[in-house]
């Protein structure tokens, strides 16, 4: 199986379990807002911002560097298992104490404190299992970890309704988070010793010490890029409203889902790109020009579509108690763009041992957003969060888009030409839209796309290279099928 076949069959395995788990997971994020209301909802998602801030400090790293390091010598899997193992028990020790001063010294309310330590709990099962799916992604066998997502968001929705349907309070919901994590972790550990060699418990110092210099810059950037993903939330509840925290989480929840299309994709390209960069130049530029091209096919008419149809999907999908969460909703949807394609540089850079840089450059996007909403939260509240939000993400793309231009990497006029044809087929949707708003929904978005898809061709948005690839991928399955 070639570069291109491994990429497609990875990105189709996560892609198809992470819609089955995201579907699930709307679900059960809508059913827990319409039950909770607005300020309950506000609180839960409260509690899961704080929490999942301090979490990323249990790991600092060492998943994204045991891909990298393992996708390029497998007979590493056992050892930096085993070893980073024993740095994260002290990670979440060190963790633990520290967040446990910051919950003292802000006093929160006695339901919050509990609800926080529940999440918490889950945040930590979390990061150990997400150890197991680093190997399972080294080795390209991503369909274990596909299962886990599946189960996971499957528990989730059967336990949300069932708390609905037995009336739980708000910490029940908490527990559900860390029943599920509790479960993952039990399935991933014994997939681990099933299918891959066994880690090597083991103190191994000099090991230690690469692995902490060499794990850090990943770790700073997901302590940046989770930063300014979840400090909205605390910020917006500590300086305004558990009631505005629902609202704004209530269309931060439906881009965040739309999110697992470039992280579907960006975990099963990141170890080919990590092996191109060792193998052949020119096939990791290629690889990196086309996902830029394909994020924006599948991110463009994403973002301007929900822009016109925003009121009729919170309408739908939460209920008139919502209906504040409209105009975030419009502005936050815009995102996306930013966000697919600088998935693929942070990627890239990563790959390429430029981690330190994606470090730099999401440190500064943490601060802009701290900066942001301490300015414009007070003045403009949940919709001051959302403009923080947007702004960063375009600062981030401007930062990665200059370093980049440095390098071999830098992005072609055939970038931008793709951009403009992609932007023109997407309008075409914005003039159905208008003239067919009042027919179903569903109905209308299934138009909209046949109506995209129908202009990317006419514009001739896929050259010959991609024409390319779909029959090299084609014939690789016909062969396949006749082999069996």
């Amino acid at each position: 199986m070639n570069t291109v076949q491994r990429i497609v069959k990875n990105t189709t395995v996560l892609f198809t379990a992470s819609a089955i788990s995201k579907l699930l997971g709307f679900f059960y994020i809508m059913y827990t807002a319409r039950f909770l209301r607005a300020e309950g909802f506000g609180i839960l998602s409260f509690t899961l911002a704080f929490a999942g801030i301090f979490g990323i400090f249990t790991d600092l790293g060492l998943c994204p560097l045991t891909v990298r390091e393992v996708a390029r010598n497998k007979s590493l899997s056992g050892k930096y298992l085993g070893n980073t193992t024993v740095i994260k028990i002290f990670l979440v020790i060190v963790t633990f104490v520290l967040m446990g001063i910051i919950i003292y010294a802000l006093d929160f309310p006695k339901q919050t404190i509990k609800m926080i330590y529940i999440i918490f709990l889950s945040v930590i099962l979390n990061s150990f299992y997400r150890m197991f799916y680093s190997i399972f992604q080294a080795y390209e066998k991503v369909e274990y970890q596909s299962i886990g997502e599946i189960v996971n968001s499957f528990l989730k929705f059967a336990a949300v309704l069932f708390a609905i349907s037995q009336r739980f309070n708000i910490i029940g919901f908490a527990y559900i988070y860390l029943i599920a994590s509790t479960v993952i972790l039990g399935y991933s550990f014994g997939i681990y010793l099933w299918k891959f060699i066994p880690p090597k418990i083991e103190v191994n110092f000099n090991l230690w010490k690469f692995t902490i210099k060499e794990a850090l810059p990943f770790g700073f950037s997901s302590i940046f890029v989770t930063i300014y993903f979840m400090i909205d939330s605390v910020m917006l509840s500590i300086m305004k409203s558990n009631e505005i925290v629902g609202w704004y989480n209530a269309a931060y929840r439906l881009v965040i889902i739309l999110i697992f299309i470039p992280t579907a994709y960006m975990t099963s390209i990141f170890p080919v790109m990590s092996n191109l960069f060792k193998l052949s130049e020119k096939s990791l530029r290629f690889s990196y020009e086309r996902s830029i091209k394909y994020m924006l096919i599948i991110s463009v008419p994403i973002a301007i579509g929900t822009t016109f149809l925003s009121d009729r999907i919170i309408s739908l999908i939460y209920g008139a108690e919502y209906m504040p969460s409209i105009i975030a909703l419009q502005i936050l949807i815009w995102t996306i763009i930013f966000i697919f394609v600088d998935s693929v540089s942070g990627n890239l850079l990563e790959s390429i041992n430029r981690q330190l840089s994606v470090a730099k450059v999401t440190g500064i996007g943490a601060f802009v957003n701290i900066v942001l909403n301490f300015l414009l939260i007070p003045k403009f509240s949940y919709i001051g969060a959302s403009i923080a939000t947007i702004t960063t993400e375009l600062i981030v793309l401007l930062l990665y888009t200059y370093i980049l231009s440095k390098t071999e990497y830098a992005i072609n006029l055939s970038f931008i030409k793709d951009a403009l044809k992609v932007t023109v087929s997407s309008l075409v949707m914005v003039v159905i839209i208008k003239y067919y708003n009042n027919i179903n929904l569903i109905f209308l978005i299934f138009i909209c796309a046949v109506a995209y898809w129908c202009m990317l061709y006419i514009t001739k948005v896929f050259d010959e290279k991609d024409r390319s690839m779909v029959k090299k991928l084609l014939a690789r399955s016909n062969y396949s099928k006749n082999e069996k």
